[in-house]
């Protein structure tokens, strides 16, 4: 037999239990060898294959090919975004060239642009200028060279820049800027009062009361009630909106549970609600009595499909026993307030004693006339009763929460405040009960001006006329969820009031009413809350900003351009609180928007030709939880009535029935197309660049 070998011995111990051993020779010709365990020495070596030229070449090829591919990529995919935005501006081509004609933003647009231009001129040659070693632009004053130090035409062109910046660009910046600051401040001190009023109110919990039981009669025995005559109008214009909603099958009960959400996965029968069905089923079911009480559809559609739609809703309601009419003029005039005072020259209207204004989004509750129209009684002087708007959309996208937080610090500080200790504010054009005699005492609804409920508010107030607001009564309506229809809302509210302003002023100066109260029209109400804000807005933090970044000299303080302005968004924010992840976007939403808020008001200033138009705010049609279950139970109700009962009228119900027909044909939505702001992209680069300036700067 042979004899066997045993290795396993000859390793030391350590290395049988697998660790690393690293033996090293005592000749240097030797490397050094790692052994990784006891089988390792008798495993083959790998030899490393070198690589040739021709594989280098081939590797370097297969990279160069690769990078070609993805730059290939990025500029098929910058060649298609320049296609898409092509194709949009040619859409818009149409409106742009209308606006040119009538000189609308051309002269801002070009301004902007300009400034534009310079800043990346002007950053283009700083850094030209550090790329050479002319590192003396951050203090100009102290480093500049002297003329024997000219290195060349490109140096002696920068040096003279900075020259020219430091005598005679930065002192006009300077002065600017303080007269803004002076002006930002100034506001900022108004709304921390409007602020600290507000928050008195409702440590006092100061608000208008109804005392006693307002109905009951003092001159008749008993438990006899006495309603006044009371006029609702709801004025619309072209509502086509629609807004697609599922309701249940006929008989069927609604679940308790159903919200929003589950109603729109039922795949029942599909109802379109018109935004104007809304408002007029709302009004139909205040809790009023009916013959104390008229409704006026004031239709001023131009489309005769719409108006038929509204005439038959309006038949529907007066089939329940609901006193409605509806009113259309020939002439169209005047907008809104052209609407409302042909409405109001009926004759009828002299039985009346009050009149309630919804616009067709607005979706009052049933006992909002309980709640407004006692505050009359024992009141004589009182001649506006203004409700708080409440917003069914509010938590639609980021637009329609900014949105939010604007007006809810209106309504629940600037309204509020106002009405608690001067009786006074702005009409909010809807949402509120007018005593007629107050509106025919100060001359009714005038055509002259877009804001028409300002103008009447106005000049009620110069007649001697009282007003209440009241935050706790909420009317549910929608606002903007697009950026265009915002815009131009905007855009009115804000050019609107310098008409008016230019309007009103002399009959302020010559009215016979207390000095402050005309101190308070002129300097807060007009000039401080409608002309200056936007003005140092946009002067302040989008044209000076932006230009001392470019003018070292005249920079502003830290506490102008950042402590300042978040406590006063911090201060706006307060009244809806659960708005406050959304400061920083807000903050910066009010610096985009002053674009268009500070054209607008040139435009009234001047009587520009924006300044007298009036574009329709588009609706949504949308509809709280509990309006869509309400909705749900009332309209499977009337299906059930209308198997069994037949109208009183042949034409009325040949109406219906048409519009069961209009209702059954699902409209064609109309195919969104988002649009390209150039005023406000234009800023945003200037602001990029101005920041791009800055950030270079700091980093030296």
């Amino acid at each position: 037999m042979a004899p066997s070998l045993d290795f396993s011995n000859w390793w030391p111990k350590d290395a049988r239990k697998g660790t690393p051993v690293v033996v090293k020779m005592e000749n240097p010709n030797y490397s050094v060898v790692e052994i990784d365990g006891p089988d390792a020495a008798f495993r083959p070596v790998e030899k490393s294959r070198g690589k040739n030229a021709k594989q280098v070449t081939w590797v370097l090829l297969l990279k160069a090919h690769r990078a070609v591919g993805c730059l290939a990529w990025i500029a098929s995919l910058f060649w298609a975004l320049l296609g898409t935005i092509k194709k949009r501006l040619i859409f818009r081509q149409d409106v742009a060239m209308a606006s040119e004609k009538l000189g609308k933003g051309k002269l801002l647009f070009t301004v902007i642009k300009a400034f534009l231009v310079t800043s990346l001129t002007i950053l283009a040659f700083e850094v030209v200028a550090y790329l050479k070693g002319w590192h003396y632009f951050r203090n100009p004053s102290l480093h500049i060279p002297r003329s024997t130090d000219i290195q060349g035409l490109l140096h002696l062109v920068y040096v003279t820049w900075l020259s020219v910046r430091a005598d005679y660009i930065a002192p006009p910046i300077q002065a600017l800027s303080k007269f803004c600051v002076a002006l930002f401040l100034i506001q900022s001190v108004d709304r921390m009062i409007l602020s600290l009023g507000c928050f008195w109110i409702k440590y006092k919990k100061i608000k208008p009361r109804i005392e006693g039981d307002p109905f009951k009669s003092d001159d008749v025995e008993g438990s006899a009630y006495e309603y006044p005559m009371v006029l609702v109008q709801i004025p619309m214009c072209n509502e086509r909106e629609v807004i697609k909603t599922q309701l249940p099958l006929p008989g069927k009960q609604v679940p308790v549970n159903c919200d929003r959400k589950d109603l729109a996965r039922t795949k029942n029968i599909q109802e379109w609600n018109k935004v104007y069905e809304q408002s007029i089923s709302a009004v139909c079911q205040l809790d009023w009595p009916k013959d104390r009480l008229l409704v006026q559809v004031l239709d001023d559609s131009d489309d005769e499909s719409i108006q038929y739609l509204i005439k038959a809703e309006v038949a529907k309601w007066n089939q329940k026993g609901v006193n409605i009419i509806y009113r259309h003029r020939l002439v169209r005039t005047g907008y809104k307030a052209g609407n409302l005072k042909s409405a109001m020259s009926c004759e009828y209207v002299q039985a009346y004693e009050f009149v309630a204004i919804f616009d067709a989004d607005f979706q009052p509750n049933p006992d909002f006339l309980k709640q407004t129209v006692p505050h009359f009684k024992g009141n004589p002087d009182l001649g506006l009763v203004q409700a708080r708007w409440t917003f069914v959309n509010k938590d639609e996208n980021l637009l329609t929460r900014l949105q939010n937080i604007n007006l809810c610090f209106h309504f629940e500080v600037e309204q509020q405040v106002n009405g608690v200790f001067l009786n006074f504010f702005g009409f909010n054009g809807t949402a509120g009960v007018w005593r007629i005699e107050a509106l025919e005492e100060s001359g009714g609804w005038l055509e002259r001006t877009t804001v028409e409920d300002m103008d009447i508010a106005v000049r009620a107030h110069l007649n001697g006329w009282k007003f209440i607001f009241l935050n706790d009564v909420k009317v549910l309506c929608e606002v903007p969820e697009s950026y265009e229809a915002y815009r131009k809302q905007q855009h009115r509210w804000h050019s609107g009031p310098m008409h008016l302003f230019r309007l009103c002023l002399p009959a302020i100066i010559t009215c016979k009413i207390a000095i402050w109260k005309k101190a308070n029209l002129i300097l807060l109400f007009f000039l401080l809350r409608k002309l200056i804000l936007p003005f140092y807005s946009f002067t302040l933090f989008c044209i000076i900003l932006p230009l001392t970044m470019f003018v070292p000299e005249a920079e502003l303080p830290v506490w102008v351009i950042c402590y300042v302005p978040v406590f006063m968004s911090f201060l706006n924010i307060l009244p809806s609180p659960k708005s406050f992840p959304f400061i920083v976007p807000y903050l910066l939403f009010e610096n985009t928007m002053s674009v268009t808020k500070f054209n607008a008001m040139v435009s009234g200033l001047f009587q520009l030709g924006s300044s007298y138009e009036w574009v329709v705010t588009k609706k949504a049609g949308r509809s709280s939880e509990s309006d869509l279950l309400a909705s749900a139970e009332m309209e499977s109700k009337i299906m059930n009535q209308l198997q069994i009962q037949r109208g009183p009228s042949e034409s009325e119900l040949t109406e219906l029935n048409r519009l069961k027909e209009q209702k059954e044909a699902a409209p064609v939505p109309v195919k969104r197309v988002n649009k390209i702001y150039r005023k406000e992209l234009t800023l945003a680069f200037l602001l990029l660049t101005a920041s791009v300036r800055s950030l270079l700067s700091a980093q030296g």
